[in-house]
């Protein structure tokens, strides 16, 4: 079992950045592919980003894709997503999730762990 934990989330103006932060417990983080959902009051949980295990692929969703940024560490566990140019409709809780696939993972299905998510409020 893996452990993930997120921060960095918080309130800020549109046209802000921010820099969620992933940590996950135990010792395989780099077997693990890496991604990030996001899930607005009355939506489904919807596909951010995702990267592989060594990070040498990613994939985004068109509606952040140029402003959002995936990546990870494996030296010190921990997967990020830089937020950019933010938007109101960016407003959700973000979850990372934490897949046993040698490939980049876009769906929720897909994953096997889950964190318990940090509030990202973008105001007009």
């Amino acid at each position: 079992q893996v452990q993930l934990v997120e921060s960095g989330g918080g309130l800020v103006q549109a046209g802000g950045s921010l820099r969620l932060s992933c940590a996950a417990s135990g010792r395989t983080f780099s077997t693990y592919a890496m991604g990030w959902f996001r899930q607005a009051p009355g939506k489904e949980r919807e596909f951010v980003a995702a990267i592989n295990r060594n990070g040498g692929r990613t994939n985004y969703a068109d509606s952040v894709k140029g402003r959002f940024t995936i990546s990870r560490d494996n030296s010190k566990n921990t997967a990020f997503l830089q937020m950019n140019s933010l938007k109101p409709e960016d407003t959700a809780v973000y979850y990372c999730a934490a897949a046993m696939s040698i490939l980049v993972v876009t769906s929720k299905g897909g994953y096997d762990y889950w964190g318990q998510g940090t509030q990202v409020t973008v105001s007009s």
